[in-house]
């Protein structure tokens, strides 16, 4: 299944070991998310560090490995698809994810609940992909 990652989705796994962790090691999950993303990480780095239970060096390790583990994809690509995306979008702070996945066609992965009063993407939450793989 493929899902663009939302960031908080994403500051979820970095901040605290459980189940949002280690649904990035699913391996029938392949994640995607806008080239954006990166930037948000560098500017909130500060904060996750003060969030979360692992060490500077653990954060940094693990926050290197879930980065490999998501194909970032360039403003470019997904240029032409940002007109629509606009209009799909519930959020105008989500519209770069939307725009990804109609590049790809792929779910997002948010709890963000308002982004499921459209009907073009499929939204997922955390709880439903855990009920999806359960082995998590």
């Amino acid at each position: 299944m493929d899902l663009v990652v939302d960031a908080n989705s994403f500051f979820a796994a970095l901040i605290k070991s459980g189940e949002t962790e280690r649904l990035f090691f699913v391996d029938q999950l392949h994640f995607y998310a806008p080239e954006f993303l990166i930037d948000e990480i560098e500017k909130y780095r500060h904060t996750l560090l003060r969030k979360t239970h692992r060490s500077d060096i653990e954060f940094e390790r693990f926050m290197r490995t879930l980065q490999k583990k998501i194909h970032f994809v360039p403003m470019e690509e997904i240029k032409p698809l940002m007109p629509i995306a606009r209009k799909i979008s519930p959020d105008p702070n989500d519209t770069t994810y939307f725009a990804v996945a109609l590049k790809i066609g792929a779910s997002i992965w948010s709890n963000d609940k308002p982004l499921r009063s459209q009907n073009k993407v499929r939204i997922y939450t955390t709880k439903e992909l855990i009920d999806l793989f359960p082995a998590v």
